[in-house]
């Protein structure tokens, strides 16, 4: 889910939809009005789930799309290799996720955890 906002209400740290997908924003640097123009904002941020970094340059005034990010809990139901199943604690969903090598050993069935949700996408937080 996303929802708009103007370009110029965004801040560091919070979040923004960059080529369809939900990305944190690292900096904003915004340039003054000129004689024929609107200021504009170049905003660089790095994507949640992918980690590629991205950047737009945009009218202050400009509607933008903001994903809606949420912090969720889920228990650990089982674990085959880097594979682990899980089970969100409030709607009892079950769906599994792939977690990278240095998390595999940490991670035991029967463990709480935390993971971030947002536009369908999901990652351990």
């Amino acid at each position: 889910m996303k929802e708009q906002t103007e370009v110029g209400k965004l801040k560091e740290g919070r979040y923004v939809v960059i080529e369809e997908e939900p990305s944190k924003i690292l900096g904003i640097a915004t340039s003054k009005p000129g004689k024929h123009g609107a200021a504009k904002s170049r905003i660089d941020a790095v994507g949640l789930f992918d980690n590629v970094k991205r950047s737009i340059v945009q009218p202050v005034s400009a509607k933008i799309y903001v994903p809606i990010v949420e912090r969720k809990g889920a228990q650990v139901i089982s674990k085959a290799g880097r594979v682990i199943q899980l089970m969100d604690t409030k709607d009892f969903t079950m769906f599994e996720l792939t977690i990278p090598e240095e998390e595999a050993g940490k991670i035991e069935p029967g463990t709480d955890i935390t993971y971030i949700e947002s536009m369908g996408k999901r990652k351990l937080d």
